[in-house]
C-alpha cells in the first residue's frame, strides 16, 4: 500500500476542485491527516480582483473569501482522503454557523485555514475552521457541505 499523502500543490487542487481564477482561494494544502483535518494556505496578494473594488483606499480581503477558502481547503483535505483527484466531484454549501471576523486581512497577508471535520464520510460533511494570520485569528465558523462523490 501506497503512502498516504500529507499535502496537495496547485496541481493537485485543480485536480480535486472544480475552482478557476478568479475563484480559486487555496494555494496549498498541508498537514493532511486523511479526511480528519488539514490546513489550507492562502497567499493574498493586491493582484487580485477584488481589491479592484474592495476597498480602493483600503483592501480588505473580504470576510466571505475566507470562508469559501475555508470550505476549498476541507474540500482538497477529502479529496486527497478519499483519492477524488481527477473524479470532477461537486461540492455545495448548505449552511455556515458562527462565522465570527476577529481581523482584518490585507494584501501581503498568508491566510493560514486551520480545518477539523466534525462530520462526513457520505454526502453531507461538516467542518469547523480557523482561518488565522500570523497567529492572530482572522475569522472562525463551522459549515456544512454536500459532496456529490462518484459512485
Amino acid at each position: 500500500m501506497g503512502e498516504t499523502l500529507k499535502s496537495a500543490d496547485i496541481g493537485l487542487i485543480q485536480r480535486i476542485i472544480p475552482h478557476r481564477y478568479p475563484f480559486l482561494l487555496v494555494d496549498k494544502v498541508i498537514d493532511i491527516d486523511g479526511t480528519e483535518r488539514g490546513v489550507g494556505i492562502k497567499n493574498v496578494t493586491m493582484n487580485e480582483p477584488q481589491f479592484t473594488g474592495h476597498f480602493p483606499s483600503e483592501p480588505v480581503f473580504p470576510g466571505v473569501y475566507m470562508v469559501e477558502a475555508m470550505a476549498q481547503t476541507s474540500a482538497v483535505i477529502a479529496g486527497v482522503g478519499l483519492d477524488l483527484a481527477d473524479k470532477n466531484i461537486a461540492i455545495y454549501f448548505m449552511a455556515m454557523d458562527g462565522v465570527k471576523f476577529r481581523r482584518k486581512v490585507i494584501p501581503g497577508d498568508t491566510l493560514r485555514m486551520e480545518v477539523t471535520k466534525l462530520r462526513g464520510g457520505g454526502k453531507v460533511w461538516k467542518f469547523k475552521g480557523v482561518a488565522t494570520v500570523d497567529g492572530e485569528v482572522a475569522c472562525e465558523c463551522e459549515f456544512t457541505a454536500m459532496m456529490d462523490l462518484p459512485k
